[in-house]
């Protein structure tokens, strides 16, 4: 595999500890595309004869194949993807083959086909959280009258109503996405060509190969280009951050989901039992969701604790940023799958929900609005004359809306009966018709807006 170097082999824990193929057999079908985007470039320069190049790429596109099929045998000795595809290319063309890997290193291969998967995965993602997304639309949608509490500090702060609560996530979502593009587009530069550091002294034509494989441009440093990771540390933290996202939705599920709340149902699908407490039904799903996380932002972390201290260019230490990775895509890509099903799954209760909504005073600002508008109160005024009559009404162990006119004009006299028609739940919702504010109107021209913006 070294050539005349080396005469003998590695010691057992030293193979063990370098090889790769583990988990970077799954950068194959991107090993073989970039290989023949290479051969066919090439050729094109003339730097390969063109029945080699033929060669070359119909072996590639064999091998391709047997990959897909499940029929490649990958070899540990090999090392990586990249040593197993040419060894498994030399089998099927012979002498053509030691051709392909003119004008290039590993350095740049295993550079450009991170690339290409990291993309890949980016624009898997973008789907994904876009489908998320129209599910929490159409959850906005059918609940946009539905009243329930909105908290700080998760205590009972003004009501809000369910669609809007829906429609928070979606902006985060929403921001994820635009993550995502903004790393795709700063990550869409084509290493190849850069070979193991310096370039090459080969008439190679880099913007052939970088167009062919999707690229916007080839890199433009040869020494940036084989040992940056940016482009992953990118990823990662657009993941986690999303993962982060998931988790405060799916904390808010589980709080919803128990006997002290019962704010949502979710049915069986979601949902699982206890081996010892019959009446149990657990958000196993959601509690998971929650935890994945943990995993996805340790993945970022790893990385940038692998790439802190590493002189240019390329150092072995960077053969560890790929199982992190891989980890944190997969985790990411479960967790989000598992969310759009449970958004799909839950039912909110309705009534639950609006007696909630009343609770620890809710429309106490209604009240102290009113009396900024109707009495004309400087609003630190209204805001002591409100919480003088929240007391009396946590004195009689009642509502605003049931507390007597007379027990409030003790406090203010100029108060009117007509207070009484902005301190029920539904009149306070209805009045938050700012722009991005919780009322029903608002909500549904946003949702509209929103389905016309994913469609």
């Amino acid at each position: 595999m070294w050539g005349g170097r080396f005469s003998g082999g590695p010691a057992a824990i030293m193979a063990e500890i370098n090889a790769s193929i583990g988990f970077d057999r799954r950068f194959a079908a991107q090993d073989t595309d970039g290989s023949r985007a290479h051969a066919a470039m090439l050729a094109a320069q003339g730097i390969i004869s063109q029945a080699d190049f033929d060669a070359i790429d119909q072996g590639l596109a064999q091998i391709a194949d047997e990959i897909e099929e499940g029929k490649f045998q990958f070899s540990t000795a090999l090392e990586d993807i990249h040593m197993n595809v040419e060894a498994r290319l030399i089998e099927i063309v012979g002498e053509p083959a030691g051709r392909l890997h003119t004008a290039r290193s590993r350095n740049d291969q295993v550079a450009t086909d991170f690339r290409l998967w990291v993309r890949e995965r980016i624009d898997q993602t973008d789907q994904a959280l876009t489908s998320l997304m129209r599910s929490l639309v159409d959850q906005a949608a059918a609940g946009a009258d539905i009243v329930m509490p909105g908290f700080t500090h998760l205590q009972s702060a003004q009501p809000v109503t369910w669609g809007h609560h829906m429609l928070a996530y979606v902006e985060m979502f929403a921001r994820d996405r635009s993550r995502l593009k903004d790393a795709r587009a700063r990550m869409n530069e084509c290493p190849l060509g850069a070979a193991a550091l310096a370039g090459t002294s080969f008439p190679i034509d880099r913007e052939m190969t970088a167009n062919a494989l999707g690229f916007d441009r080839p890199s433009a440093n040869s020494l940036d280009a084989v040992s940056d990771r940016d482009f992953v540390l990118d990823f990662l933290a657009t993941a986690t951050i999303s993962a982060m996202h998931l988790s405060r939705l799916a904390e808010e599920i589980v709080i919803w989901c128990s006997a002290q709340f019962r704010f949502v149902t979710l049915t069986d699908a979601f949902t699982t039992g206890s081996s010892i407490m019959p009446q149990k039904r657990n958000p196993d799903a959601a509690e998971l969701v929650r935890a994945k996380v943990g995993r996805i932002a340790g993945a970022l972390v790893a990385l940038v604790t692998v790439m802190k201290g590493l002189p240019l260019t390329y150092s072995k230490d960077m053969q560890e940023d790929k199982e992190p990775l891989f980890d944190a895509a997969d985790a990411l890509a479960l967790a989000i799958a598992a969310m759009e099903g449970m958004v799909r799954d839950m039912a909110p209760n309705r009534e639950i929900l609006h007696v909630a909504a009343g609770n620890g005073y809710a429309t106490a600002t209604d009240l102290a609005d009113w009396l900024v508008r109707v009495l004309g109160l400087p609003f630190r005024d209204a805001h002591h004359v409100t919480g003088r009559i929240v007391a009396l009404a946590e004195q009689a162990g009642t509502t605003l809306d049931a507390l007597p006119l007379e027990r409030m004009q003790s406090v203010e006299p100029r108060i009117t009966d007509a207070v009484y028609d902005v301190l029920s739940v539904e009149a306070s919702v209805a009045s938050r018709t700012s722009y991005g504010g919780t009322a029903p109107e608002c909500v549904r021209a946003t949702a509209v807006a929103w389905k016309e913006r994913l469609a």
